[in-house]
């Protein structure tokens, strides 16, 4: 399957469920409590995977929450597996931050 395939409900269900993110075809999004300098600092990272994986998520930092949400534009504004592959990545680093799931 191609990262930019466009992943039915059941596939996106079952990730979403081994990932910890939520959503559904459309968009899938996760939030993190964390201080705002770390989240500076995953924001960063996030930005480096972002570039590597050619895959952009929205990011939206508050005072001490941090949210991404990411969809596949270039397949319809549908999720595929490529925004899972970032979601994984995104979860990668909060997790050497020490950030926690909101």
């Amino acid at each position: 399957m191609a990262l930019r395939t466009p992943l039915p409900a059941d596939q996106v269900a079952e990730r979403l469920g081994q990932t910890g993110w939520s959503g559904d075809t459309t968009e899938i999004h996760r939030t993190f409590a964390v201080e705002y300098d770390i989240a500076m600092r995953i924001v960063a990272e996030v930005a480096e995977a972002a570039v590597e994986l050619e895959h952009r998520p929205d990011i939206d930092i508050r005072w001490d929450r941090l949210h991404f949400a990411m969809t596949t534009h270039t397949a319809g504004d549908v999720v595929t597996e490529l925004d899972f592959k970032t979601a994984e990545r995104i979860n990668e680093i909060a997790r050497r931050h020490g950030a926690a799931p909101a």
